[in-house]
């Protein structure tokens, strides 16, 4: 008889019986350790999957991303190309061309939307060959599919206006011009440096509001001795013109630049901020009065249709390409919202194109610098901003600053987006820097 080890609930327990109970436990045990190994197998093999499905989509995404440069400096080698074609018949006046198709195909994204043009063609260059530089805008669109009509603006000051220029300018598709009166008064036009008359500026208006269907015109306010009745006045009288929108922008010293400078040496003082304040209320007064609603804090336009598409595109925080030297852009490459800055000068500009590489400069912005951009120019606007932008900034209303900002009626919070107010708008950039710092 096996030798009894212990009594367990009335059941003797053997050497043998104990023997095989072990022998059970380290089945059970090896079993056990198999399963884990399995699973373990399992999971590796899961992850590897998973790891060579994001390979494969990473590496068709930067296919798509090769694809998507490759494309961008297609387009800027056919335009360079027509640059290039355009030097031969203009020799010295290239750089004006260069201007021309930077600035026009600077909105330009995937599909065009709006387009934004400097005036640099001379006002005594031929018909002909101001058709030929403005072929480009042919070229462009035939690159981009359109998304709708497009607004294809050109920006020009009143020594330039001329007719038949302007007929020519219009028969290229320029549908919206902008000029840059800055001022009804000569010697606030001289103080300006700028190089037209207040009766060259009057007339150009009436030269562009007979050639293109949309027509804007740039002011300058918050001028040394300017009162609130000289600027009601002459802003009374520009309205007689006959545009539909208009940029009235204060003037403001930087310390840099030569009126910082002239400032600085105490060649003439820029209005107290009384005074500066004052005159942006008789802006806003006026303007309002006349129809013209302030869709942005310096842009006011008379109804929707008449608002700029190129810059509410641009504060909407859409994707813009830059063709030509100096251009800047802005895309999204490789997931990231990208700055990019084409090469300055022809020279490098074209040799920049040939070799592929045609921005001196790519930065690829943080999300946060991302959002925070969209945030700053997106304030800008009537539509505000998506409260979930802020939010993505660690912004909510139930916390400072941004519930602080509202509390004192800065800010407002309607239909989940937040706007500037009629009290905000006028000191928006201290509101923008106590909400983003």
């Amino acid at each position: 008889m096996d030798r009894v080890l212990f009594v367990l609930a009335d059941y003797p327990v053997t050497l043998e019986t104990a023997a095989l109970a072990a022998a059970g436990l380290f089945a059970l045990l090896l079993i056990a350790l198999l399963v884990v190994v399995i699973r373990q197998s399992q999971a590796r093999t899961e992850e590897a999957r998973q790891r060579a499905e994001e390979a494969a989509a990473a590496q068709a995404k930067a296919a798509e991303n090769e694809r998507h440069l490759a494309d961008m400096i297609r387009i800027q080698s056919e335009m360079t190309g027509r640059m290039q074609t355009m030097s031969e018949i203009f020799g010295s006046r290239t750089s004006d061309l260069a201007r021309l198709v930077n600035e026009r195909l600077d909105s330009q994204g995937q599909r065009i939307g709006a387009a934004m043009a400097d005036s640099s063609t001379k006002t005594n260059e031929t018909l002909s060959k101001l058709q030929e530089r403005l072929a480009v805008i042919d070229r462009a669109q035939s690159l981009f599919a359109p998304r709708g009509p497009i607004e294809i603006t050109l920006e020009a000051n009143p020594t330039d206006a001329e007719a038949a220029r302007f007929a020519a300018l219009a028969g290229a598709g320029v549908n919206r011009l902008s000029m840059g009166v800055q001022a009804l008064d000569d010697a606030a036009l001289a103080f300006l440096g700028r190089n037209h008359s207040a009766d060259e500026a009057r007339r150009a208006v009436a030269v562009a509001a007979r050639a293109f269907p949309r027509l804007s015109i740039d002011l300058i306010y918050a001028r040394p001795d300017q009162t609130v009745a000289g600027w009601t006045a002459e802003l009374t009288e520009a309205l007689d013109m006959g545009f539909e929108h208009v940029s009235p922008y204060q003037l403001t010293i930087e310390p840099t630049t030569a009126f910082g400078r002239a400032v600085a040496r105490g060649a003439w003082t820029p209005p107290d901020e009384d005074r500066a304040a004052a005159l942006y209320e008789t802006t806003q007064t006026v303007l309002e009065t006349a129809g013209f609603d302030a869709y942005e804090v310096s842009n006011h336009a008379r109804g929707e249709a008449a608002r700029s598409a190129h810059n509410l595109h641009v504060w909407r925080g859409g994707d813009y390409l830059g063709l030509g030297p100096g251009a800047h852009g802005r895309l999204t490459l490789d997931g990231a919202r990208t700055a990019t800055v084409a090469h300055k000068g022809i020279a490098a500009y074209v040799a920049g194109v040939a070799a592929g590489t045609p921005w001196s400069e790519r930065d690829s912005q943080s999300p946060r610098d991302a959002a925070e951009e969209k945030v700053l120019l997106g304030l800008r606007t009537v539509e505000g901003v998506a409260l979930t932008d802020l939010v993505e900034l660690g912004r909510t209303e139930a916390a400072e600053p941004l519930a602080g900002l509202i509390a004192d009626g800065f800010l407002a919070v309607d239909a989940d987006r937040v706007r500037a107010t009629s009290t905000g708008r006028p000191v928006l950039d201290g509101v923008l820097r106590a909400l983003l710092t």
